[in-house]
C-alpha cells in the first residue's frame, strides 16, 4: 500500500472517531444537524455523523445551587442584606425547553429573587425578618416555581441562609440585649437582697422575742423569790417594810462579794463602808415608814371630804 492510502485510512479513522462521543451520568447532550435540533442523548456512548451533526451543548441534571445576596430596607427603615440560596435542577423531560428557551438561567433566577425579597421584606420590621425568614424563603420558592417551570427548571428549595443588618444596627441590638440581661440580673439580685433582709429581720425579731421572754422569766423568778423571802421573814416577826429593806441590803452585800471574787475588776461602789450599809438600811426603813404615814393621812383626808359632802347635801 502506498503512503497516500495510509494517509486516507488515517483520516478515515479520525472521521469515524470524531463521530463517537460520550455523555456522562446525570447529563443530557443536545445534538444539532446543520444548526437544527435533532435529538437529546442520555448518558452513554453515542454516534453522530461527522461534519454534519454536532453536540450543541450539555446540561447537567444534578441539583445546582445559586447564592443571591439582596440588599433592601425593612419597614422600620433598617438596611439589611439577605443571602438567599436557591437549589434547582433541569427536568429530565424538559431538557429542550431548558436549553433553547433560556440563555442565562442563573440571571433569570437572580432577578426573581431580587423582585420577591424587595417586595416582602419592606413589609416587615427587622425583628420580624429574623422570625419570618421561612416565609420569605417560601415566597421566593413559590414565585420561582411559577416562573421557571415553563423553562424546564424545577426549584427544589429556597433558603434564607444569612441576614446581615447594618453594623451600627447590630451594635445597637447587642447593647439592647445586654441592657435587658443586666435589668433581669438586677431584678434577681434585688429579690435576693430583699429575701436576705426579710429573713434577717425575722431572725432578729425572733431573737428579741426570745430575749424578752428570757428577761421576763428571770424577773418573774426574782419576784417569786423575793415574795418567798418576805413571807419567811414575816413568819419570824419582821414586817414587810423591814423585810424588804433587809433583802435589799443582803443583795447589796452579795453584789460586793461577787465583785470581790473577780481578780481583775476595777469597779468601786460608793459608799462601800459597813456604816454606809447600816445607814442605807435605816434610811430605807424610815422611807417605808414615812410612805405609810403619808398614805394613812391621805386616806383620812379623803374620808373627811366624803363626810362633809354628804352633810351638805
Amino acid at each position: 500500500m502506498s503512503i497516500t492510502t495510509y494517509i486516507l485510512l488515517f483520516f478515515l479513522v479520525l472521521i469515524i472517531l470524531s463521530g463517537l462521543f460520550i455523555v456522562k451520568q446525570q447529563t443530557a447532550a443536545i445534538i444539532e444537524r446543520f444548526g437544527r435540533f435533532l435529538v437529546i442523548r442520555q448518558p452513554g456512548l453515542h454516534i453522530k455523523i461527522p461534519l454534519i451533526d454536532k453536540v450543541a451543548g450539555r446540561l447537567s441534571l444534578k441539583i445546582l445551587q445559586l447564592d443571591v445576596i439582596v440588599e433592601t430596607k425593612t419597614k422600620d427603615d433598617v438596611f439589611v442584606k439577605l443571602k438567599v440560596s436557591v437549589q434547582y435542577k433541569v427536568l429530565s423531560d424538559k431538557v429542550y425547553d431548558a436549553f433553547y428557551k433560556l440563555d442565562y438561567p442563573q440571571d433569570q433566577i437572580t432577578s426573581y429573587v431580587f423582585d420577591v425579597v424587595r417586595a416582602e421584606v419592606p413589609k416587615m420590621k427587622l425583628d420580624d425578618v429574623f422570625e419570618k425568614k421561612d416565609d420569605i424563603a417560601n415566597a421566593v420558592k413559590r414565585e420561582l416555581n411559577d416562573a421557571m417551570i415553563n423553562y424546564g427548571y424545577d426549584i427544589i428549595k429556597a433558603l434564607v441562609t444569612d441576614i446581615d443588618p447594618d453594623q451600627q444596627v447590630k451594635e445597637a441590638m447587642n447593647r439592647i440585649n445586654a441592657a435587658e440581661r443586666e435589668k433581669v440580673a438586677a431584678q434577681y439580685e434585688g429579690d435576693a437582697a430583699r429575701i436576705l433582709i426579710v429573713e434577717k429581720a425575722k431572725a432578729e425579731a425572733e431573737s428579741k422575742r426570745l430575749q424578752g421572754q428570757g428577761i421576763a422569766d428571770q424577773r418573774r423568778e426574782i419576784a417569786r423569790g423575793l415574795e418567798e423571802s418576805v413571807d419567811v421573814l414575816n413568819n419570824v416577826g419582821i414586817n414587810s417594810q423591814e423585810a424588804s429593806a433587809l433583802i435589799v441590803v443582803t443583795q447589796h452585800y452579795d453584789t460586793l462579794q461577787s465583785i470581790g471574787e473577780e481578780t481583775n475588776s476595777n469597779l468601786i461602789l460608793l459608799p462601800n463602808s459597813p456604816q454606809a450599809g447600816s445607814d442605807m438600811l435605816n434610811n430605807m426603813v424610815a422611807s417605808f415608814t414615812a410612805s405609810n404615814q403619808i398614805g394613812e393621812a391621805m386616806k383620812e383626808q379623803n374620808k373627811k371630804n366624803k363626810g362633809g359632802s354628804a352633810t351638805a347635801s
